[in-house]
């Protein structure tokens, strides 16, 4: 039988994906410490910081511009929020670098990818002199122009998930400057975390795929289904976690608003006490709410956070009972015994961070590695999602 001939990519494509994944992993650990260290809106204006492509150097210094009247300028949290953007910044450079190498064979290939970052280019400076409709409609038409390439484009030489790619990257540019404008909303921040690890993961593919090294099995179909399952229940679970973040719900259950003067909580397995406290669900899970409300520091009662960290709560044990057995599953298999070792060693890490998070009242390292260990378990289940394959049919 024929093999399929994949079309020779760029010399050091897989480098510069690699790179891509390791700068990626970066941010979404770094912007994880900038929110969990309330810096999200320590910079009120963007893409600047006070006006300055970097940040002001003392409260002074940010006095004369306007974004002061918004926020009072912090000087320990400003450089955070701005070096996040920095790296977010170099990071979509190496994907517009994936997508013109991916795209260079293409019948205007090369032209489709510059005309639609320029045109996102052009948006910037028009949202900065406050041309917001026509930003908007800029920004939008170089989205479209990405998703129809990606849709018009095959895979077989990583030009779809390029484009694609590099479509994720413009719309997380645009999560992180809502973040900012729309005063840390739930649904915003929430959205702004999966986007990153949805730019992490198809990095990731595609620096496999480019690198070749396939694990050969004859359960790979099987399992590759199981893996599936695995990364859409993960994809939930760390949706509730940033749902939790965004809504100052992590210490619903002990240390929050649920607190008297006799009794402090810091509770698991119970919450406040109890096995299943007074929950609000249907507000805890609202998932507008008003414009130019700042959710700093969250708006929601106690019931309504308890739902929320109680839900995170079920749902982890769900996803940590899946992994686990997907883990077993593999060590049965032959050569699988490392992965599937890595993999439960990090299911049993992520849920002793979760309980340390609770039981230590947040302290920001911890919360920190929790969310490093949400993206090295999704490590783990995209690489084998895209090296695992069937053995080569023999002629």
């Amino acid at each position: 039988m024929n093999a399929i001939v994949r079309p020779a990519l760029a010399r050091h494509f897989h480098r510069i994906a690699w790179l891509a994944v390791l700068l990626t992993a970066c941010v979404v650990v770094f912007g994880a410490f900038v929110r969990l260290s309330d810096a999200g809106l320590s910079c009120p204006d963007w893409p600047t910081c006070y006006g300055r492509a970097t940040w002001p150097s003392a409260p002074q210094d940010a006095a004369a511009h306007a974004a002061s009247e918004i926020r009072p300028f912090e000087t320990h949290k400003a450089w955070r929020e701005q070096v996040h953007r920095h790296l977010a910044a170099s990071l979509g450079v190496l994907v517009l670098v994936l997508a013109l190498l991916a795209a260079r064979r293409r019948r205007f290939g090369v032209a489709q990818v510059v005309g639609a970052s320029l045109l996102v280019a052009a948006a910037i400076p028009a949202y900065m002199q406050g041309h917001i409709g026509l930003a908007f409609a800029l920004a939008g038409a170089g989205e479209a122009v990405l998703l129809l390439a990606a849709l018009r484009w095959s895979n077989i030489d990583l030009a779809r998930a390029a484009a694609l790619t590099l479509a994720v990257i413009v719309f997380q540019a645009l999560l992180g400057k809502w973040t900012v404008t729309l005063l840390l909303k739930p649904i915003i921040v929430m959205g702004h975390l999966l986007g990153g690890l949805a730019t992490f993961s198809l990095l990731l593919w595609m620096a496999w795929r480019a690198t070749g090294l396939p694990i050969r099995l004859a359960d790979a179909r099987w399992l590759r289904r199981w893996v599936v399952a695995g990364i859409v229940l993960l994809g939930v679970q760390i949706a509730l976690g940033g749902w939790t973040s965004a809504n100052y719900a992590a210490l619903a259950c002990g240390g929050g608003g649920w607190t008297t003067a006799t009794h402090h909580y810091l509770d698991f397995p119970k919450c406040v006490g109890q096995w299943w406290p007074p929950a609000d669900f249907h507000e805890g899970f609202v998932l507008w709410r008003g414009v130019g409300v700042d959710y700093e520091g969250g708006v929601l009662d106690g019931a309504s956070r308890i739902a929320i960290q109680m839900a995170h709560r079920m749902m982890a044990v769900v996803v940590a009972v899946y992994l686990l057995w997907l883990a077993l599953r593999l060590y049965r298999l032959p050569g699988m015994r490392g992965w599937a070792t890595t993999l439960g060693l990090l299911v049993v890490a992520q849920v002793s961070l979760g309980i340390l998070n609770v039981k230590l009242a947040l302290p920001l390292s911890v919360a920190v590695l929790h969310n490093a260990g949400a993206l090295a378990l999704l490590f783990v289940l995209v690489t084998l999602l895209a090296r695992l394959k069937e053995p080569e049919s023999v002629a």
